[in-house]
């Protein structure tokens, strides 16, 4: 077992090596010049949540009344920043990085992988904020916070595999951009991120709203939330829906979507120098 470990690790040593690098590259460059740096990685989401917390929670009354949606809300907007910025970054990270590709030969999934987590390490520092907020919030911290990180993994590799096939497609077609940032705009409103699930179903469109937990975006999304803040007030696919065979949909689309990225960007990526 071992030599098993040892021999990966030797093979892969150049890959983890040049990942790392890029990782601690993009973090870098991501705020290089501005006054308040890192800090961005902090405030944009909570300047974001205000405008909704305002908007949509004040004004316009979407909310189910509990005492822990303005800090699911704040969760719900971080989680969404990171898959929004893997997604688009990610997006980019291959054309961004052309010149690299010629000069240096590496596995150019790299790329596109150490662009998405460099978005990871941003969500995890809102996620200790939205911890540290949870504390005055009436957050209910159980044993369930175990479960968080199985949840984030399942929605990195959501954004990792749309990255894959975002990244091999934008080196071909630039269009890909414009048209991926209506689909976000879309996929934004059908996810329960500044409306309760409990709205959809209340109203009368009980299938509509299994039909939104369907989507591993928003089942990650819920997840994160039940399990971290609030298991009382949160509802998930596995209370919403009776079929254990639907429930499993989501996760499902989540391994898919991850093996659809991997395998367009393999049969690509041999090309990806010479169209660049």
């Amino acid at each position: 077992m071992a030599q098993v470990v040892k021999s990966l690790r030797d093979r892969y040593r150049y890959a983890i090596v040049v990942f790392k690098e890029l990782v601690k590259t993009d973090f870098q460059l991501r705020y290089q010049g501005s006054f308040l740096g890192i800090l961005w990685s902090v405030l944009k989401p909570l300047m974001l949540f205000a405008v909704m917390y305002v908007v949509f929670v004040r004004f316009l009354k979407f909310s189910d009344g509990t005492p822990t949606f303005p800090i699911s809300l704040l969760c719900g907007t971080c989680l969404w920043s990171f898959f929004s910025e893997s997604t688009s970054m990610g997006m980019m990270s291959i054309v961004n990085r052309g010149d690299l590709l010629r000069k240096i030969h590496f596995p150019k999934y790299i790329i596109v992988a150490s662009t998405t987590m460099g978005s990871m390490i941003s969500l995890g520092i809102n996620l200790l904020v939205v911890i540290v907020f949870g504390f005055f919030a009436h957050a209910q911290f159980t044993w369930r916070v175990l479960l968080v990180p199985f949840s984030i993994l399942q929605l990195y590799a959501i954004g990792l595999g749309l990255a894959l096939v975002l990244a091999t497609l934008y080196v071909y077609f630039r269009d890909v951009a414009h048209i991926w940032e209506v689909v976000m705009q879309a996929l934004f409103y059908a996810t329960p991120i500044i409306y309760p699930i409990s709205m959809v179903s209340e109203r009368g469109y009980g299938w509509a709203a299994d039909l939104l937990m369907l989507n591993p975006v928003a089942q990650t999304i819920m997840d994160i939330r039940h399990n971290l803040l609030a298991p009382q007030y949160t509802p998930t696919v596995w209370t919403m829906i009776q079929n254990p065979f639907i429930r499993l949909i989501p996760y499902a689309l989540s391994v898919f979507i991850l093996w659809l990225g991997v395998h367009v960007f393999r049969k690509r990526q041999s090309a990806f120098a010479e169209v660049l």
